[in-house]
């Protein structure tokens, strides 16, 4: 608990020093002119499939802003199931020496949802509705704890890899793009708890697991990492971009060899730490 206590600390403070105020951190234009680029066109899930090709760049663009709003809105869905999940483990007594960090973590997942929401409710009028499924079960010992912050883990990894692409890249529309910023810049802290955690959670209730249950624990992260992924690839975007056949694009993307190399690019920094402390048994490919 040292270490995670010592990374919890140094993060408060952090987090105190660099303290945003959602509602005035973004200047809201009235408008935004669709001919600029929302998603970094080497991040768009259709990438790298034939039907991407044929599109015209104003096609394209126009594809870029609806997979914007795909990716804020499945960071909406993400902090609310995550700013849910930390309010219940508040003042739980094994949690008690990260109490602090804990409320600053809760405090930058909301004003994340303000960002996120303003963009997609101002520019696109709705936001993406939560694909994931989910599933009532008993869990073993310190089980669901662990999976909690995993999943946590897993989430904003692959957020961040978009995030840290995008936030800076100057062909990126001004909005999304300090969007991307400051969320990587947060999140970052995150990140760094979220290792501590999961390594923590694990040390602390591996040991009382059967080898069913860590079995089971491995399988869980792997089917969670893949729906996070399938999420991108969503047919309504495509179907606003103005595309045809749209659950025969997914199943393009999806199986594209483009999209499976980005995938294993974008998991690999969470899958290798998820080996590397003994959490999974080896780097698989999504």
């Amino acid at each position: 608990m040292n270490a995670l206590k010592q990374t919890a600390n140094r993060l408060f403070s952090i987090s105190q020093n660099n303290y945003l105020n959602p509602h005035t951190a973004l200047v809201w234009p009235e408008t935004l002119e669709r001919s600029q680029w929302f998603m970094a066109p080497e991040l768009i899930s259709l990438n790298g499939s034939p039907v991407y090709e044929e599109l015209s760049e104003k096609q394209k663009k126009e594809l870029s802003f609806w997979e914007a709003v795909n990716f804020f809105s499945l960071n909406i869905h993400g902090e609310k199931a995550l700013v849910e999940g930390l309010a219940q483990r508040l003042y739980r007594r094994e949690l008690a020496d990260v109490a602090e960090y804990l409320h600053s973590f809760l405090d930058e997942e909301n004003k994340h949802m303000v960002y996120f929401g303003g963009f997609c409710q101002r520019y696109a009028g709705k936001i993406y509705r939560d694909r994931k499924l989910k599933i009532e079960r008993e869990y073993a010992y310190g089980e669901e704890e662990f999976l909690f912050f995993a999943k946590t883990m897993i989430f904003e990894e692959l957020a961040d890899y978009y995030n840290l692409r995008m936030g800076n890249n100057s062909e990126i529309e001004l909005t999304a793009r300090r969007i991307n910023l400051i969320h990587h810049l947060e999140e970052a802290r995150h990140l760094a708890f979220g290792r501590e955690i999961v390594r923590y959670l694990f040390n602390k209730f591996a040991a009382h697991w059967t080898g069913e249950v860590l079995q089971n624990v491995r399988h869980y992260l792997l089917s969670y990492l893949e729906a996070t992924w399938k999420e991108y690839y969503n047919p309504d975007v495509y179907r606003d971009a103005g595309l045809d056949e749209v659950f025969d694009l997914v199943d393009q993307a999806w199986h594209s060899s483009a999209s499976k190399k980005h995938r294993q690019q974008a998991s690999f920094r969470c899958v290798d730490f998820f080996v590397k402390e003994g959490i999974l048994e080896k780097n698989l490919v999504v």
